[in-house]
């Protein structure tokens, strides 16, 4: 138990804390290095992340000449057919005429309600799915259908055939379970009293029929609606479709035809013209998507490596943060955390490398060209906006309003020459995929692969304030309880001392 000046008078707590206030002091710093390197570390993993995004969505894909086979097709007439474009799809004009679209059987079955019992309430009985066979009548007249002898039902679905043998214990369920084994889609509807049956695939080889092996079996499908009288079949057909002057066939009414895959929708008179081109716009628009990210990181790291100075400013103790209001605290970390990548070396290096790519040539056919020779450049250094000098503009982009005016270039040479623009950005990304595979590559005790900081040392630094607060709180906590056993000895003396005196005075006849 820890006195307090009792006997002496003294502030021993406030003597104590002066006295230990040197020790406070290193552990505090500790703990606000420790902080600042836990937030810096923060800010590097959402940049690391930034730009491990814009390295996967376009860098690793568009260094291949294939990302930038793009084309589309048109059709005449949207309404006959829907058209996907494949790679290797040759650009040109061509007829199309669709003569017979793909057909899935199905059949509706008559109703069966020929049965001429009522139920307990004299109303007509209603069939349901364990309703015998031979409880059914072969007719309107109510002749009982005989079951006695047994018969055979044949059910063919494709290249599927399976047997139904008919006793007169058979049930509709049995019936439906035939069907569906058979491949077929079947279900029997109690309110409608009809069997609705499907084919589970268009085409003329997944058609299906039921027939009967003798007279019984034929009373049976009668029976039940299905026979050619009741029933009303659609017979399954395949798609047809001339192109070209040649016709193809198939059981769907999906064609893919030399890199085109063609849905027909709707038969046609008359040919549709179908015109395959390459896809400027798409081309185009993943550019301008590459350079809106690449151009969003770029401002940031700028803006990081740039930022005004903190000089100062550290992380608030817990005694600090109760003397401030909370939006007060806020302000002041965010003036430390804005600040702490500000002249980073390792931010230095990959935003320096990056824009050396994306300045730098590549050779096409023998000539060195740009991206300026694409219409793609930066503003001018009195026109671009605080930390946005190194973002590039595509001319004639209506979404930039600062080049929205000029002349479209980039799109212009997509158009008009394609294996230029393939050829440039496809080097050009493959420098950029190189440069960003080499800054991201592990470095023992310093980073990981794939990540663009020094994740495994600022790792290491941060366990290693753990460490050091660790000894320095324990000195602390050390340091000051000695002294709170030299000021405990002191009372205590200062006690007997003070007894002792009481007792001399008494014997001395003091009052």
């Amino acid at each position: 138990m820890r006195l307090s000046g009792l006997i002496s008078g003294m502030d021993t707590e406030s003597i104590i804390q002066q006295l230990v206030s040197a020790k406070q002091t290193k552990v505090d710093d500790a703990k606000k290095a420790q902080t600042k390197l836990e937030w810096k570390t923060t800010a590097w993993k959402d940049l690391n992340t930034k730009l491990k995004n814009l390295q996967s969505k376009y860098v690793n894909n568009m260094r291949f000449t294939s990302a930038y086979m793009k084309k589309t097709t048109s059709v005449s007439d949207s309404t006959a057919a829907s058209i996907i474009t494949g790679e290797n799809a040759m650009n040109g004009v061509q007829n199309l005429k669709i003569t017979q679209l793909a057909k899935t059987a199905y059949m509706t079955g008559g109703k069966t309600s020929l049965r001429t019992k009522t139920d307990a309430d004299g109303d007509d009985f209603k069939l349901n799915a364990l309703t015998k066979l031979s409880d059914l009548s072969v007719d309107n007249n109510g002749k009982a259908l005989d079951l006695s002898t047994g018969t055979k039902l044949n059910i063919k679905s494709g290249d599927t055939n399976v047997e139904l043998e008919i006793t007169a214990d058979t049930t509709i369920s049995d019936v439906l379970t035939k069907l569906k084994e058979a491949g077929l889609n079947a279900n029997f509807d109690e309110t409608q009293q009809r069997f609705y049956i499907s084919a589970k695939d268009s085409g003329e080889g997944n058609d299906f029929s039921i027939t009967a092996s003798d007279e019984i079996g034929n009373n049976v499908l009668k029976s039940l609606g299905l026979d050619s009288a009741s029933a009303n079949k659609i017979d399954a057909q395949n798609a047809k479709i001339t192109l070209n002057g040649t016709e193809y066939e198939s059981n769907t009414n999906v064609f893919s035809i030399n890199g085109l895959t063609i849905t027909a929708m709707k038969e046609t008179a008359e040919n549709v013209v179908v015109t395959t081109k390459d896809d400027v716009d798409g081309i185009y628009d993943m550019i301008k998507g590459f350079l809106k990210d690449y151009n969003s990181i770029i401002n940031e790291m700028d803006k990081l490596y740039n930022a005004d100075s903190a000089k100062g400013y550290e992380p608030l103790t817990d005694d600090e943060k109760d003397a401030m209001s909370d939006s007060e605290v806020e302000k002041y970390e965010q003036k430390i955390k804005d600040a702490l990548l500000r002249r980073d070396s390792n931010l230095s290096t990959v935003s320096s490398a990056l824009k050396e790519i994306m300045a730098g040539s590549v050779e096409v056919n023998g000539k060195n060209m740009y991206l300026s020779d694409f219409g793609i450049e930066t503003l001018s250094y009195f026109t671009a906006a605080e930390n946005e000098k190194n973002a590039y503009h595509i001319n004639g982009d209506a979404d930039d309003s600062s080049t929205s005016g000029n002349a479209d270039k980039l799109k212009s040479m997509i158009s008009s020459d394609p294996d230029t623009v393939v050829s440039f950005f496809s080097g050009l990304f493959k420098n950029l995929y190189t440069k960003m595979s080499d800054l991201s590559k592990s470095v023992e005790g310093y980073r990981s692969y794939g990540n663009f900081y020094d994740d495994k040392k600022m790792k290491s630094d941060y366990d290693d304030y753990k460490t050091k607060i660790s000894e320095l709180e324990k000195k602390l906590n050390d340091y000051e309880d000695k002294w709170y056993s030299k000021f405990s000895k002191m009372e205590t003396a200062l006690a007997k001392l003070q007894s002792n005196s009481s007792a001399v005075t008494g014997l001395l006849g003091g009052s």
